[in-house]
């Protein structure tokens, strides 16, 4: 049996701990293991090279992916996809893991389909698969995220200003909420709280009110622009207010232990799940356990939102 690992879509910190254990782990079961360099672009270009224990050896804790990442658009047309299959099939692999968002997950199910057998294994910061507990790279995201705030929170105390800080996860609102409390932000602005300016500039006079020195504002990415929110909050309260957008920092950096763990738990599942002949599974994590449902299952899921949000106002 050969197994071939890639990852695919924006990186994740934990993605290189996925990528050793799906390698380490067909190397223990006697099979042979291959790296898809640069994703389903590189799949399609024929970027697969065999892989021993040694070329996953001290990536344990580094940051990004080793094998590289992109996105492609065209990887929807089946003729694209066939070449895809056909440099597969051309080195005798019929097994693959990928390890991304949605859009790596839409692939693995549109190439099971195609005859290869594919397990999904959710790596993203965003937190945005519903099927999954976690996804590899939120947890590390986060610390990034609340690091990050607890900086901007000195000096918004030492200035008397009011901080808006955007910050990462697409159209989930886990990194917002998470970083929130954690951080004690009075206000979390997401998709799932709704953008409400009227209702925010009377939290932010409130604060005020109650005599606040500073306040720090969390806001989930493609709500609004945060340097005009920061703007009418200045021209509307009297605070000093300053916009900073955390952007793609959350992505780098050395994964945390939880998403070493959760990695490397996923990867040796994923190939567990091939020796026994199946594909067309996604991995999940519930309640620390990992465990696999179909692939176009885990798509049809809707992402909730978080249930700390109850919390929030009961912290402020």
């Amino acid at each position: 049996m050969k197994i071939a690992v890639l990852t695919s879509g924006g990186d994740a910190p934990g993605m290189n701990a996925c990528v050793r254990a799906v390698v380490r782990s067909t190397i223990n079961y006697g099979y042979e293991a291959y790296g898809v360099f640069d994703g389903y672009k590189g799949l399609v270009e024929g970027k697969i090279r065999k892989l021993d224990r040694n070329d996953v050896g001290q990536i344990l804790n580094r940051g990004g992916t080793i094998l590289g990442s992109s996105r492609l658009e065209s990887f929807k047309e089946k003729e694209v996809r066939q070449v895809a299959v056909d440099n597969l099939k051309a080195l005798g692999i019929d097994n693959l893991v990928v390890i991304g968002g949605d859009g790596t997950f839409r692939g693995a199910m549109a190439l099971n389909d195609m005859g290869i057998n594919c397990i999904a294994v959710p790596g993203t910061i965003d937190n945005d698969i519903a099927s999954t507990e976690f996804t590899i790279g939120f947890f590390t995201a986060l610390d990034t995220a609340i690091d990050a705030i607890d900086k901007l929170r000195d000096t918004s105390f030492s200035h008397q200003r009011c901080t808006v800080v955007e910050v990462m996860g697409r159209n989930c609102g886990d990194l917002s909420i998470f970083s929130g409390i954690a951080c004690g932000a009075e206000i979390v602005i997401t998709k799932d709280t709704g953008y409400n300016e009227e209702e925010i500039l009377r939290q932010v006079q409130r604060a005020q009110n109650m005599g606040k020195r500073h306040l720090i504002v969390v806001v989930a990415e493609h709500i609004t622009d945060v340097s005009k929110l920061a703007k009418k909050i200045q021209d509307n309260s009297g605070y000093e207010a300053r916009a900073t957008v955390l952007g793609y920092i959350q992505r780098g950096g050395t994964p945390s232990a939880f998403d070493r763990i959760l990695a490397s738990k996923m990867g040796v599942h994923a190939v567990d799940l091939l020796t026994e002949g199946k594909g067309g599974f996604a991995i999940y994590t519930k309640s620390l356990d990992v465990g696999h449902i179909e692939i176009n299952e885990a798509l049809t899921k809707e992402v909730k939102p978080s249930d700390l949000y109850k919390y929030l106002s009961k912290l402020n």
